[in-house]
């Protein structure tokens, strides 16, 4: 009778050896040393967090995933899975440190997770945060040859005085300001790929364009001390993300005045999706949504012209 073994069962225990000596073998400083131990590790600098907060946040990019599958192009989707946890870090005031990223997959396809692993470095990157480990699973018996799915885990830091939303500071007349996104990023690709034909490669194109990560924008609109509450526009939309920031008794008036990006018009007209629907499922072209003093208006606009990014004005709070 023949012997049963692991690899039998669909389980290559060496693959996912060699899988893990490639994400040590990635040339970044985004790449912990800890990585292939059991747990990571990271230092707290007393100085900039005198009253530490941790923060946690989990993610992942949906979808898209299928989008990826179609396309062949892998090199992304790990760019969207940072980008949906430390976005989150962001708007609640704090700084990304740590990333973790779990893999599930019928069998390692090193060619494809080599790729998306490269996309979760280059996050971690942008984000100015470490990979501090993850893991791989090879579940044969739940996923099929090909495919896999992400999840993302992000600590985050912060000092208590700067934490968000400051919810006793915000009030009626307040202004809603906003950081651009670059395009439908990681929400809404399930009606998306329903009625983008699969004729329209551009726009299958553009719906991979990875999700903005904000660290840079953010880190220095916080630095102004301007900032009363911030909102990563993901499902649900402008209006369903920032009521979530924003006390009983206010709500947003936007203008959406502001520049769409071209793939929101694609699916409103091929799919013959309503403005209110359009609206509640994707961002509109808002990566990120804040709300700031009247006041601080002129200050905020001068900051992303001296940091070289865009900052659009789109509404401002009423009473409701």
């Amino acid at each position: 009778m023949k012997s049963n073994t692991y690899e039998n069962a669909g389980v290559d225990i060496a693959r996912g050896d060699r899988f893990v000596d490639f994400i040590k073998g990635i040339k970044s400083s985004a790449v912990s040393s800890a990585i292939g131990g059991f747990s990571g590790a990271f230092e707290i600098d007393p100085a900039r967090y005198p009253n530490p907060v941790f923060m946690t946040t989990t993610d992942g990019v949906g979808t898209k995933i299928l989008v990826a599958r179609r396309l062949e192009r892998f090199d992304t989707i790990g760019i969207d899975l940072v980008a949906m946890c430390v976005n989150d870090l962001l708007v609640a005031g704090a700084d990304p440190i740590s990333f973790l990223d779990y893999i599930a997959c019928g069998t390692i396809d090193e060619r494809v997770l080599q790729e998306v692993m490269a996309g979760i470095v280059r996050g971690c990157e942008l984000a100015g945060c470490s990979l501090s480990g993850g893991e791989t699973a090879e579940l044969p018996d739940m996923y099929r040859d090909g495919e896999f799915d992400l999840a993302g885990f992000a600590v985050g830091a912060a000092d208590r005085s700067s934490v968000l939303p400051k919810t006793e500071k915000i009030r009626a007349g307040d202004l809603i300001m906003a950081l651009p996104s670059a395009g439908i990023h990681s929400n809404g690709l399930s009606l998306a790929r329903k009625v983008i034909p699969w004729s329209e490669r551009e726009l299958w194109s553009e719906m991979l364009k990875p999700t903005r990560i904000y660290s840079a924008e953010m880190r220095a609109l916080a630095e102004s001390g301007c900032l009363l509450a911030a909102a990563h526009i993901t499902g649900g939309g402008l209006e369903g993300n920032l009521d979530r920031v924003l006390p009983p008794g206010l709500k947003p008036s936007l203008s959406f005045q502001w520049r769409v990006p071209e793939i929101f018009s694609a699916v409103q007209r091929l799919g013959n999706v309503s403005n209110d629907e359009m609206r509640r499922v994707f961002n509109m072209g808002v990566g990120i949504a804040f709300v700031i003093g009247k006041q601080d208006k002129k200050r905020i606009l001068n900051i992303g012209a001296e940091r070289g990014f865009e900052v659009l004005t789109i509404g401002e709070l009423i009473g409701g």
